[in-house]
């Protein structure tokens, strides 16, 4: 059943006022399907059944969460791109560990994490490629506003599907292991990481200092003003010679001056003009 005008706007509005997702009109298959699915799980009627429930609710509840958490795009997959896993392998980390050197530290954010095939990702490549950090105090921390896919990021758990894509061979073999029908990352990898829920909207937890940030292909789901508020916020936790990633179709350009972009191979990363770097 298509969902009716001012049921639209009501969902909008609230995924736009709790995520800062902005569902435009036109988008109103995306609102049938997600929460039509939901409205079946939880035993409604009708899609606007649910929506009338959550009319009726004068705090948002389980519900409001579950339907924002639906409308919420998960597209995940390891090695997502290729190219700015291949500029951290060759120009990235090699810069850092030279410019690390003496605190041996070295922290990354992974932000809206999904189901963790980024993190683990990044995990992974550190632990084929960069040996010397065996030492180092390294912190990968992994964040998303969804419990549903932070609790499948936890477990480590992959089908066939899911680690055939991007995920090298090698890779599989050295850092999983299968149980029946599934994939299971190993103890080795799934403790270099920690999921912690976050809504990047709300008020930020206290950060650490961050040496790299992933926000890829998130704020291509956010209006301008909470773009340029979200990459304010990292600004003040990007370390000197930090590096910010950005999905393809997306850039501070026209958001932020204080940044830079900067290529590495075929990657475009972001970094803070020196004038704006604060601390060493």
């Amino acid at each position: 059943m298509a969902i009716s005008k001012i049921d639209f706007d009501y969902v909008s509005g609230l995924v736009h006022s709790e995520a800062a997702l902005v569902l435009s009109p036109g988008k109103e298959y995306l609102v049938e399907t997600r929460l039509g699915t939901l409205a079946q799980r939880e035993g409604f009627a009708s899609l606007a059944a649910l929506i009338q429930q959550m009319r009726t609710e004068v705090k948002l509840n389980s519900l409001h969460h579950k339907a924002i958490e639906a409308l919420t795009t998960n597209e995940t997959f390891f090695f997502r791109d290729f190219h700015p896993f291949e500029a951290l392998r060759r120009f990235i980390i090699p810069e850092l560990l030279e410019r690390r050197a003496h605190a041996r530290r070295l922290t990354i954010w992974s932000a809206a994490c999904s189901t963790g095939q980024e993190p683990y990702s990044l995990a992974m490549l550190l632990r084929e490629h960069f040996p010397q950090l065996a030492d180092w105090t390294v912190s990968i921390l992994a964040t998303d506003l969804s419990d549903a896919v932070l609790t499948v990021a936890r477990e480590g758990k992959y089908s066939q599907f899911e680690v055939n894509r991007g995920l090298p061979a090698s890779y599989l073999v050295k850092f999983f292991t299968k149980q029946k029908e599934t994939w299971c990352v190993k103890e080795e990898v799934k403790k270099m990481v920690e999921f912690r829920p976050m809504n990047l909207i709300q008020p930020w937890p206290v950060m650490p200092p961050l040496d790299l940030v992933f926000m890829r292909n998130v704020m291509i789901y956010f209006d301008v003003e909470t773009k340029k508020t979200i990459l304010k916020k990292i600004r003040n936790c990007l370390l000197p010679h930090g590096c910010l990633f950005l999905g393809t179709a997306e850039t501070t350009t026209t958001l932020d001056h204080q940044y830079e972009a900067v290529t590495y191979g075929k990657a475009v990363v972001y970094r803070l003009h020196p004038a704006q770097s604060k601390g060493a």
